[in-house]
């Protein structure tokens, strides 16, 4: 695309993924250039003030690791929000015109990801694909001090520092049952 210049570029219109959501739900559209503090002061105040139930921030393309950031900061500052993410592609349809000032134009049509988050105080359905449930306190507290969760979720390494952490000239050789130092040569 050297030589040319972008001089439209415009995206399909797709139905919201979530069927039957009441009339006053907030939508969040997130874009690439998006600041994520007003995206976040924006959706805090008026779930807020307006005393709203439920929120759908939607992005796609480059935009969608910023608004799973956003439903993250959400859920950590609302708390008890249920979950359910719905998945897509998007086709992009961007016009290119010849930068050396001929009467050329090229369209390029491209499949992107899509991402919709719906978060919402009320209950949803738990047998919805995509659906997580709020975090409890609990849960992270136990977490912190080092008590297994009720439902395991992942293993993890366990807290503090690495072998040899403190050591950055030694090298690492992980055999079956532990971990060997040995000095540079």
């Amino acid at each position: 695309q050297e030589g040319f210049k972008k001089v439209c570029r415009t995206e399909e219109d797709s139905p919201c993924p979530f069927p039957g959501l009441a009339s006053g739900v907030l939508e969040m559209r997130v874009k690439e250039g998006s600041k994520i503090r007003n995206l976040m002061g924006f959706a805090m105040a008026r779930m807020q003030t307006e005393k709203l139930r439920q929120v759908v921030f939607t992005g796609s393309g480059r935009a969608v690791t910023k608004t799973i950031t956003c439903a993250e900061i959400m859920k950590r500052k609302v708390g008890s929000l249920h979950q359910l993410t719905k998945l897509r592609y998007k086709v992009v349809k961007e016009v290119w015109e010849s930068s050396e000032g001929g009467a050329s134009e090229m369209t390029v049509h491209r499949t992107v990801p899509s991402i919709s988050i719906l978060l919402s105080k009320d209950p949803l359905d738990p047998r919805e694909p995509g659906y997580q449930p709020p975090e409890t306190l609990s849960a992270l507290w136990d977490e912190k001090e080092g008590i297994e969760p009720a439902t395991p979720t992942a293993y993890k390494r366990p807290p503090g520092p690495l072998p040899c952490g403190g050591f950055p000239h030694c090298k690492r050789a992980c055999s079956g049952e532990g971990v060997s130092v040995h000095p540079p040569l």
